[in-house]
């Protein structure tokens, strides 16, 4: 166990600097050695992780490929829309892959993206494809943080003929023991507000069409991403069922491309690349499962929304780590 003082510095830090932090769990050698929650959130209570849902998703993506869903990432995006209208003179857009969804190097028709556009139409699948593509280079880091992944969500709807929550359910969710139950309809901005702060709310959003998000959406508890965490640590295996293969392990968290919008850092497909040891699923709040494989830890961090919140990276690297490296 982490020593008592150290647990007592870590709450005080958490207290003062990470206020909207609602649930931490701690694991090293496949054992937990901290567990907290804060804020009248429970062992039970889920809360929507942001951004932490594309993580998942690839997880879904590489999962399709294993069961030869997909053929491979560089199969083209429109392959899996043959329906969808190009415009005369399109050419970028038809030669975009599945690659450049998931390493955030597709280009896009906007500078900043629309995001009123994703949550009020009624199609956001056709919303995204009409936005992608454009005179800007391929190749180039630039994230999506809505339109990319929902095109993903069209492509395995497309490949696997499932509801994508009965795809997960079936070969992620409920192998890990992780309850989502059911899909999250928002159809006003106040019934999103409602159940952003619900600490009942359990489920996935879907949107008009029926289809799950995956740039958000998606909630948790700390003991669901830590089971996600640990089974990425473990290259896939999961009580002696491999549930996705570890070379796609190996590759989501390996570099793909390279952020630097916000500072410098590694990307590889929809996971943030923190060291050459550890890899981080994040989202909006400060939500974030954190990988180091050098430790053999995982380490599982809930919040509720705030704007501009602590750097939770930071907190982990610098007092969370150096914690477990004194464990009794």
């Amino acid at each position: 166990m982490i020593k008592r003082e150290h647990i007592k510095a870590l709450e005080s830090v958490i207290k003062r600097d990470h206020e909207n932090i609602t649930g931490m769990i701690i694991q090293q050698d496949g054992q937990m050695v901290y567990e907290g929650y804060a804020d009248g959130y429970q062992a039970n209570s889920a809360v929507h992780v942001a951004s932490v849902t594309k993580s998942v998703f690839s997880i879904l993506i590489g999962i399709a490929i294993d069961k030869g869903y997909l053929q491979s990432i560089d199969q083209r995006v429109l392959d899996f829309f043959p329906d969808y209208k190009v415009l005369p003179g399109e050419e970028t857009i038809q030669k975009i892959t599945i690659r450049h969804l998931l390493t955030m190097t597709a280009p896009y028709k906007y500078e900043t993206e629309p995001y009123e556009k994703f949550f009020t139409c009624e199609n956001p699948v056709d919303a995204a494809l009409d936005l992608l593509g454009g005179h800007k280079p391929i190749g180039v880091f630039h994230y999506a943080a809505i339109g990319g992944p929902q095109i993903l969500s069209g492509i395995l709807t497309n490949v696997t003929k499932q509801h994508i929550l009965d795809f997960a359910n079936q070969h992620l969710f409920l192998p890990l023991g992780i309850n989502v139950p059911k899909d999250i309809t928002l159809r006003s901005q106040a019934e999103h507000i409602a159940v952003m702060n619900d600490k009942l709310t359990r489920g996935w959003v879907a949107d008009p069409q029926g289809i799950n998000t995956a740039s958000w959406g998606l909630f948790l508890t700390p003991s669901d991403m830590m089971k996600i965490g640990q089974l990425y640590l473990d290259g896939g295996l999961w009580q002696g069922d491999q549930l996705v293969s570890a070379s796609w392990i190996d590759e989501s968290t390996r570099e793909q491309s390279r952020c630097t919008q916000w500072g410098d850092i590694g990307y590889g497909y929809l996971w943030w690349l923190i060291d050459e040891n550890s890899f981080a699923a994040m989202g909006d709040g400060g939500n974030v499962i954190y990988v180091n494989v050098k430790s053999k830890s995982v380490i599982a961090i809930t919040a509720s929304f705030m704007p501009n919140a602590q750097d939770r990276i930071a907190l982990i690297k610098k007092v969370i780590e150096p914690m477990l490296d004194v464990i009794e």
